[in-house]
């Protein structure tokens, strides 16, 4: 298995197993394992905290694969939360017109839209 060689040979922040982390967090994620998921995206969080400048992009990628569990736990308010925090990481570090933003507006969208507002949805 990919994680155990790089728990191996890798130091245990390295940022080779963030991105292991994240991948199995979205596999169980797929599998409807949310408890899991949280986990693994959690842990891959923590890495890139010690590794990566405070607004890189990957961390929207944490915060919208998190907000994607919340959504699909039903936890709406949670879910909003963390996709806010990726929107506002894109923000600070991508050009106005990025298609990355298209993700950002369809992921709150889409909660709204859960949550019965569909006017604030559209």
């Amino acid at each position: 298995m990919s994680l155990e060689i790089e728990r191996k040979t890798l130091p245990e922040d390295h940022p080779s197993l963030a991105t292991t982390y994240s991948n199995i967090g979205q596999v169980y994620n797929n599998m409807g394992d949310y408890s899991k998921a949280l986990g693994f995206y959690e842990k891959s969080h923590k890495i890139k905290e010690k590794a990566l400048p405070p607004n890189h992009p990957d961390f929207a990628i944490s915060y919208n694969n998190i907000g994607q569990v919340y959504n699909n736990m039903g936890d709406y308010s949670k879910a909003l939360e963390f996709y806010e925090k990726a929107h506002k990481i894109k923000e600070k570090a991508l050009p106005p017109n990025h298609p990355d933003f298209a993700i950002s507006y369809n992921n709150i969208g889409q909660v709204d839209n859960n949550m019965g507002d569909y006017s604030k949805s559209l």
